[in-house]
């Protein structure tokens, strides 16, 4: 301008235009491409689980590399970052999640079993209906069942059709997956959000080898803390 005074147009909501800054680190959908990567899928898989492009996959994957300073997905999945709105960030926050690694770890009763399958729909009628197991839910090519205590996880065509994962129990994966870290366990991905569930229950898992190079992971369910009410004073 040729005064070389420099004019400031104050916006107010009604002018602004596209998405507010989002609070975390990542957004929604870079989170949502972060943790399949960290559970070990592929790009297409990644789309086909979410209903989106293979484009739509690399490209908010290439955000979250570049925002995070990570070269990889190698390191990606080994990367323990934990995303804000989730019941495990707003634990640690709190200070509720207890980092002393000298209290010793302590693996909790196992929590699930995979095993692969052909087809998902006829493995999951014949659980349900011939051994009468009890069906907790399905989505997608993955299917729970309850047996005893003990979730069984269904998965059809996985790569390694003869392997079953055991799944340990744990109740602070954060502090589970350090302790083992420091006992020269070899993990292959951090803790990392698998689903949640209708109520807000999280569930987290983290993938390491055995001594043979085999797959085993420690799992946790985590959950909102309710807000305490207060009662009323009397006066």
């Amino acid at each position: 301008m040729a005064s070389g005074r420099v004019s400031f147009v104050v916006m107010t909501d009604s002018h602004r235009r596209g998405r507010p800054p989002w609070p975390d680190v990542l957004t929604p959908a870079e989170w949502r491409v972060v943790d399949a990567v960290r559970h070990g899928m592929s790009n297409p898989l990644i789309a086909r689980r979410q209903g989106v492009s293979v484009d739509a996959v690399k490209f908010h994957l290439s955000n979250a590399l570049a925002k995070l300073g990570i070269e990889n997905r190698r390191q990606l999945r080994r990367w323990t970052g934990v995303r804000e709105d989730s019941a495990l960030g707003e634990s640690a926050k709190g200070g509720t999640m207890d980092g002393n690694l000298r209290v010793s770890l302590q693996l909790g009763e196992i929590g699930q079993i995979g095993r692969n399958v052909a087809d998902i729909a006829a493995a999951e009628a014949w659980y349900r209906d011939v051994l009468g197991l009890k069906h907790l839910y399905t989505f997608g090519n993955l299917a729970f069942f309850d047996c005893g205590g003990v979730r069984l996880f269904l998965e059809q065509g996985a790569s390694q059709p003869n392997q079953s994962v055991i799944y340990f129990r744990v109740g602070d994966i954060q502090r589970a997956y350090a302790e083992l870290q420091a006992r020269g366990v070899e993990f292959v991905s951090a803790p990392h959000l698998i689903h949640r569930h209708g109520d807000g229950t999280e569930e987290w898992m983290a993938f390491f080898n055995d001594n043979e190079g085999r797959v085993l992971a420690i799992m946790a369910q985590v959950r909102r803390e309710q807000p305490h009410e207060v009662a009323p004073q009397v006066d």
